[in-house]
């Protein structure tokens, strides 16, 4: 038996749209009993959410999900006083973690709800919404003393017909103002490397279509990649900057190769 780690953005679907073949690739492993966990580095949907998609696309009910947000809150405090950068699973994963959350864009600009000096830590994540006030306030209360932390850097992510801003161009923006830099907690960093770990105690193969952070994440496990090219890298971006066991044009054919390049006793 083999379990799985798998991205989501560019491997299982780009945008909402499945990469085609993904779905089922992935349900035939769970009807043999393996387990997959489905982990991203976007913070910006509740994990609930990304897995009733998931499902409504067709994969079987149950589906585990893990988001940068979960890896993030690890880092976090109960009781602290956290301003929040981002969508609904971030808030939802700063509030779980029992601090008290101050989203960033809940005041006009100039009027923050929180004196910034209050702050202990400001959490970014991505924000398709953000404007000057929440990049202010962000920078402010780092200015003020607030740690600073990301739930990635991730420069971008596929959407279904290009390339768009991800959680890390944003973050640049509130590194710059504040003038540090921020401690990232999703992939590869340590944080979700300790996460998939505690899940995971057996070990996994990832699945990934970008090397500096599928890559490096199965690297710092100690764990196979494989490197479909349906996302962000492209064979003109080969070869690839880490090991890798498979590299493959999307998800099917990424599994059908791992399933005769594992060791039969990984599979028995």
């Amino acid at each position: 038996m083999v379990d799985w780690v798998v991205d989501l953005d560019g491997v299982v679907w780009r945008g909402r749209e499945p990469v085609a073949g993904s779905v089922e690739a992935l349900s035939e492993r769970l009807a043999l009993g393996e387990r997959v966990v489905f982990c991203t580095n976007n913070s910006s949907e509740r994990g609930v959410d990304t897995a009733a998609t998931l499902v409504g696309h067709g994969l079987p009910a149950g589906v585990e999900v893990v988001t940068s947000a979960d890896a993030v809150v690890a880092l976090v405090a109960p009781g602290e006083c956290v301003l929040v950068v981002g969508g609904p699973g971030l808030l939802e994963a700063v509030d779980a973690a029992g601090a008290r959350v101050v989203p960033a864009a809940a005041e006009p600009y100039g009027r923050a709800g929180v004196a910034l000096d209050d702050v202990d830590a400001v959490v970014v994540g991505l924000a398709r919404d953000i404007d000057y006030g929440q990049i202010d306030r962000a920078a402010g209360a780092v200015r003020a003393g607030a740690r600073l932390l990301a739930s990635n850097a991730d420069a971008t992510f596929p959407g279904e017909d290009r390339l768009h801003p991800g959680c890390g161009a944003l973050l640049a923006a509130i590194e710059t103002a504040a003038g540090e830099r921020a401690t990232v907690a999703g992939k590869p960093h340590g944080p979700m490397v300790d996460l998939l770990r505690s899940m995971l105690p057996g070990g996994a193969v990832v699945v990934g279509d970008r090397t500096d952070t599928d890559g490096r994440l199965a690297e710092a496990l100690g764990w196979p990649f494989a490197l479909v090219l349906s996302g962000v890298t492209t064979p003109d971006d080969l070869p690839p900057d880490v090991p890798t066991a498979v590299v493959a044009a999307d998800l099917r054919s990424c599994v059908d190769s791992l399933v005769d390049w594992l060791p039969q006793t990984r599979r028995d």
